[in-house]
């Protein structure tokens, strides 16, 4: 049987599996993050299997990404929080989208769009404890408190959560970023600001940091099955990976020895041998840092690309196995199941995991099991 010539095979179960996990270990509401096509495996798909694990809430970064999913029909509450210098927030107020108010200008542009639209926004003011992104910073909390209590007690917003990020630098930070929120939540307090929810923990906390878990953490990374831990799979966190990218061998050919291989020859063949063309290269976000060292598995051996990562290919030396036409190829899946993991491209391409389901491009195809 051919495979595919290009799939990022989607395990939608696993992506409900993973949310009861992490809702189960910490205890408190899980807000799924499907940003950015939700790291690359599909937003619309991902926050239904989410939603089916116990997620209660969506998060993504931009209003577009929430809009697209009201279009796809989820209903579920969704969180936005970064936004365009001159947004109006009025589709936010049609579409019952609740938004993070990083400054005093977002709130009162958030009071004139609950104003025009005669409705009432739900909102979640971010907090800067550190980061040194977006969020209100300390010297202004009173102002947007004050105001943010008076909106809400004429109806113009609904302060649904107090949230912030933390750097995952170390525990020692996280643990001083939770103590400047708490600040802020103590501050909000006094000027009559009471959230439905605080959050501050994705993964990396939720699962370390037990005190950052609050009322709700935001789960991306896991959701998807992927660790942010450096020496700790996914399975030693009890997370199974969604996201296979895999394709069909798309030619064969046998070389002489010193065949030279794609661009730059920067690898020549050592003996005569069998090169396998794979076609997905960086156009489809294979990154071309890992020329020469991403790791695939073919008919259930382990292979290494050979020479350069091209727009729109790269080639592996398989040597004398045997390898034909319409062979699968994985680049990375389940290591459990024998495949290579996400994060050993991520280490030949010297980035993160995250980078490297979240570059996953448009034209491979998404398909949901």
């Amino acid at each position: 049987m051919t495979a595919p010539f290009r799939e990022a095979r989607i395990d939608l179960e696993a992506v409900a599996d993973n949310t009861r996990h992490l809702h189960r270990l910490t205890g408190v509401e899980v807000i799924a993050v499907v940003k950015a096509n939700a790291y690359g495996h599909g937003a619309a798909s991902v926050a239904v299997a989410a939603l089916s694990g116990g997620a209660t809430r969506l998060g993504v970064a931009e209003i577009p990404e929430a809009i697209d999913l009201r279009l796809q029909g989820i209903t579920a509450p969704i969180l936005a929080w970064l936004h365009a210098p001159d947004e109006t927030f009025d589709t936010a107020a049609a579409m019952n989208i609740e938004v993070g108010i990083s400054s005093f200008d977002q709130l009162m542009a958030v009071d004139a769009a609950a104003a025009r639209a005669a409705t009432t926004i739900g909102v979640h003011i971010k907090l800067e404890t550190g980061l040194s992104r977006n969020g209100v910073a300390p010297n202004d909390w009173m102002r947007v408190f004050a105001e943010a209590a008076r909106l809400e007690r004429i109806g113009r917003i609904r302060i649904v959560g107090i949230f912030s990020h933390l750097s995952t630098t170390s525990l020692e930070d996280d643990r001083a970023a939770l103590a400047v929120f708490e600040r802020g939540v103590a501050a909000a307090a006094a000027q009559g600001v009471h959230p439905e929810i605080r959050h501050i923990a994705a993964t990396g906390a939720a699962i370390d940091l037990p005190e950052a878990r609050l009322d709700a953490v935001r789960i991306g990374l896991g959701l998807y099955g992927l660790s942010p831990f450096d020496g700790r799979s996914s399975s030693d966190l009890g997370l199974r990976p969604a996201m296979t990218l895999r394709a069909a061998v798309a030619a064969v050919r046998r070389v002489p020895a010193g065949a030279g291989i794609s661009y730059g020859y920067t690898h020549r063949t050592a003996e005569e041998t069998t090169l396998a063309l794979v076609p997905l290269g960086y156009a489809d976000g294979i990154p071309r840092q890992a020329s020469g060292t991403g790791p695939v598995m073919i008919n259930g051996r382990r292979f290494t690309v050979a020479g350069r990562i091209a727009m729109d290919q790269f080639v592996i030396d398989v040597g004398d196995a045997p390898v034909a036409v319409g062979d699968e190829v994985v680049l990375f899946g389940d290591p459990t199941l024998g495949a290579p993991a996400a994060t050993q491209w991520a280490d030949a391409a010297d980035t993160i995991n995250y980078e490297i389901v979240t570059r996953i491009g448009n034209r491979v195809p998404r398909r949901g099991v």
